[in-house]
């Protein structure tokens, strides 16, 4: 049972660090996410101080071009995280299916053990009252 019990151990064990991986994953998508809702703010304040809203205008402000290639940048990372992110959750997913099945195991393991502790204990209580009725017949 001592393996059993270790088995489980590590099985909630890695449960909790798919969790925690895909907590992360989800955190920096938001972190993107609002980074790249930050930089749209600027260009678009940007655009509006220099009265400039086409990317291909000579004059069109280059922190405005910089910032549109970080938020392109950051929304592509974020795309790729979510692919992460659904991968993280199926081995998640997996994870605590195989938790599942070992914590069944175990209860099945302890419910037969406490049965057959159960039936010998019956054992012994017949055993005692067919005692105790063999000498009350021979008394």
């Amino acid at each position: 049972m001592k393996s059993r019990e270790t088995l489980i151990r590590l099985k909630k064990f890695q449960v909790d660090e798919k969790r925690r991986r895909v907590a992360q994953i989800e955190g920096m998508i938001a972190d993107f996410e609002r980074m790249s809702a930050e930089l749209e703010r600027e260009i678009q304040t940007e655009q509006d101080r220099a009265g400039i809203n086409d990317p291909s205008h000579f004059a069109y402000p280059t922190y405005a071009k910089a910032a549109i290639q970080r938020r392109e940048n950051l929304t592509r990372s974020a795309d790729e995280l979510r692919g992460q992110l659904e991968e993280a959750k199926g081995a998640l997913s997996e994870a605590f299916e195989e938790l599942k099945k070992v914590e069944l195991l175990d209860e099945r393991d302890q419910a037969r053990e406490k049965a057959e502790e159960n039936a010998r204990e019956q054992a012994d209580l017949d055993s005692i009252g067919l005692m105790r009725a063999r000498l009350g017949v021979i008394a």
